[in-house]
């Protein structure tokens, strides 16, 4: 109903079936058009130009979804042509979102080695996590649900960053913290130089708002802190050199927010 014409091809049982269509509604009935090895199904399409203000794709937005896609498929090839440019490119990762971080982090210098990974199913919910710190101050957290992108994050994300800070609050309350750290570590302390991928499954998701950006399923929260959580409990024990390390780069964010905090309050006091 969105295209000017349309063609079905699916590759199934050592046959080509094939369908055309024009605005919506065939124009030829499903027929065998040859025989194959293959399976799949292909989709050739022109976009209505009466219903869509632009029928010019975007090469980058396209390429930057299937290497999404690729990272959250692991071992499945994709590939993507631009035949006005001439530019085609193939994405295959086979260690998935532990790639996706490594990309990410490609270009700073990260804290220890390893990305940490974390793959469990809890009530038929899948949770997938991949992360890695490095000496930057930002956070950077991809998040997916049922491999569609949620840019505001929601309960999947909320439940990983409440189980890694449960987890380290553990290695912290061994530590001693500087005596001008009053306030103590918090958890956005905890996620500096953070760069982690979150990609859950869930069987019936619920969306907030017009975009569907962000996963509202409160069971999920639950689901994604409690498997991160007994992880990364587990992880830290047996790994106590990375939390350490981990620990003592939000000490470090923790004292300069304290002293930010203190400068703008005697900056205020002043200008008053």
């Amino acid at each position: 109903a969105l295209s000017r014409w349309l063609v079905v091809e699916v590759y199934r049982d050592g046959k080509v079936y094939r369908q055309e269509y024009e605005f919506g509604k065939p124009i030829t009935p499903l027929k065998v058009v040859g025989e194959t090895v293959k399976t799949g199904t292909k989709v050739t399409f022109m976009p209505d130009d009466t219903i869509f203000e632009t029928v010019n794709f975007k090469y980058d937005t396209i390429a930057k979804r299937l290497r999404e896609l690729a990272f959250l498929n692991p071992g499945v090839r994709f590939f993507v042509a631009d035949r006005r440019k001439d530019i085609e490119e193939e994405f295959l990762y086979h260690e998935g979102i532990k790639d996706f971080v490594r990309v990410l982090n490609q270009a700073k210098d990260p804290l220890f080695d390893e990305v940490i990974y974390i793959k469990d199913e809890k009530e038929r919910i899948i949770v997938e996590v991949a992360f890695q710190y490095t000496k930057s101050y930002n956070e950077v957290i991809e998040s997916f649900v049922n491999n569609v992108k949620t840019v505001e994050g929601g309960t999947h994300v909320t439940g990983f960053r409440a189980a890694l800070t449960r987890a380290m609050n553990k290695t912290l309350s061994s530590m001693r913290l500087p005596k001008e750290l009053k306030s103590g570590v918090k958890g956005e302390d905890l996620r500096e130089g953070l760069t982690a991928v979150i990609s859950v499954k869930v069987p019936e998701p619920q969306f907030e708002g017009q975009t569907k950006s962000k996963l509202g399923n409160q069971e999920v929260k639950k689901v994604v802190e409690t498997v991160v959580g007994d992880y990364l409990l587990d992880y830290f024990d047996k790994n106590k050199d990375i939390a350490v390390k981990i620990a003592e780069k939000a000490i470090e964010a923790a004292v300069a927010r304290e002293a930010a905090k203190k400068a703008k309050e005697i900056s205020r006091r002043k200008s008053s």
